[in-house]
């Protein structure tokens, strides 16, 4: 296959929030377990200053969606943040995911030299490439991280391939 901008980012995104799925489907049998609410988790933090488990998904959402609208200067769709529980956010990841897979190669190859602007830093541009590589995948990432540790932090049961989820492995030659 060959490398482009489309697929080191938007089948990231699509993999990514998958296993942030995973990671949820793994908390509610912890909470389960421990016999808490697991919406307990939804509220957990690492730090007082950090935002909690289901603003981590919002904003990971957010990013994901945001790449291509923003990479062709149009107006990102919108998911209101009005997740209040477990499926609600698994439907938010759902939804990302559907979004992210209408999106067409041709939505984001060939935009690497695009002026990206963003309202929050006005008078302020990036190219596509730098948008992707430097702010779009670098804070997508924090989040699905961050989401990660708060969970890893309350005991739930993830590790590294939780997080890296499946690989692409052929036979050696």
């Amino acid at each position: 296959m060959k490398t482009s901008l489309y697929t080191v980012t938007v089948p990231l995104f699509i993999k990514a929030l998958g296993n942030l799925s995973s990671f949820i489907d793994k908390a509610v049998l912890h909470a389960e377990n421990k016999k808490i609410d697991p919406g307990t988790l939804l509220e957990s933090r690492l730090a007082p200053d950090m935002y909690p488990f289901a603003r981590q998904i919002q904003l990971a959402s957010d990013q994901a969606k945001s790449f291509a609208p923003r990479l062709n200067g149009s107006e990102p769709p919108s998911i209101p943040d009005t997740e209040k529980t477990v499926e609600d956010l698994k439907a938010r990841i759902d939804k990302t995911i559907e979004i992210l897979k209408a999106i067409k190669p041709s939505d984001v190859d060939g935009k690497e030299d695009a002026e990206v602007t963003l309202s929050y830093l006005p008078g302020k541009k990036l190219t596509g490439f730098d948008f992707a590589t430097q702010l779009a995948l670098p804070n997508f990432y924090f989040h699905i991280t961050t989401a990660y540790a708060i969970l890893r932090h309350n005991g739930v049961d993830l590790g590294k391939m939780d997080f890296i989820g499946g690989l692409s492995l052929t036979d050696a030659a």
